[in-house]
């Protein structure tokens, strides 16, 4: 299908949103590729169209499991009809091992296996970096309620505990992971993606990525490890 035929709404690093009725958007993946809040960019053939297989696998695997999504229906290689949602400007972070940022904010070795995973959120802005912003901010700037607080943390543990279950048995291992959600008709649904380029996946008995690390760190194919990660969820 030609979406350029519909109206673009939001252009980011590696998504186009477009209008497709009132209530629905469509869900475009990009070949782009960025790292370190956009400063090293890449088109990479083929990356958009796995990517939008991985996230609507996870939605609909999270779906059956009660967490509310906006994933509505497949539309094409590259996108998907989803519920037209208002994001919640925080990006919900979850963390099983400690990696990337988190080990250069507190001086700690990567690949430690946290006691009990972290909830952490950032500030949804790129201009500002996304940076990393705490509970007792969130509620006095009054960027959502503690009530919705509260249900965005839980639906990230709820979500942790099945990605982790489900990857767990093809020997991955689900390092960390960034979440967003909007809100449709006063309901809170799980938006955006989950794929290799808002996670860390470590093969269990190598602890190689099958992420984007690849690319932030230039240690292979980002392609070749996308797909690796697609066989070994079986999709």
């Amino acid at each position: 299908m030609n979406i350029e035929k519909f109206e673009m709404l939001y252009e980011g690093k590696a998504k186009k949103i477009f209008k497709y009725n009132d209530e629905e958007v469509i869900i475009y993946f990009k070949d782009d590729v960025t790292a370190f809040n956009g400063i090293k960019k890449d088109s990479i053939s083929g990356k958009g169209k796995i990517n939008k297989k991985i996230t609507t696998f996870f939605f609909e695997l999270v779906e059956k499991e009660g967490i509310p999504t906006q994933f509505v229906k497949d539309l094409d290689e590259n996108s998907f009809i989803a519920k037209k949602v208002e994001i919640i400007p925080l990006e919900v972070i979850v963390r099983n091992y400690t990696a990337g940022s988190f080990c250069k904010r507190y001086g700690v070795e990567k690949g430690i296996k946290l006691e009990n995973p972290i909830v952490e959120f950032s500030l949804k802005d790129d201009s500002l970096g996304d940076p990393m912003i705490c509970e007792n901010v969130i509620l006095s700037l009054n960027l959502v309620e503690k009530d919705v607080l509260e249900k965005l943390k839980e639906y990230a543990l709820k979500i942790n505990e099945i990605l982790s279950k489900f990857l767990t048995e093809k020997n991955i291992i689900l390092v960390d992971y960034k979440l967003e959600f909007g809100k449709y008709n006063d309901k809170i649904l799980l938006a955006d993606e989950i794929s290799p380029d808002t996670c860390r996946f470590w093969d269990k008995d190598t602890m190689d990525s099958l992420d984007k690390d690849v690319y932030r760190e230039e240690k292979g194919d980002l392609i070749d490890k996308y797909t690796e990660f697609l066989r070994r969820i079986d999709i």
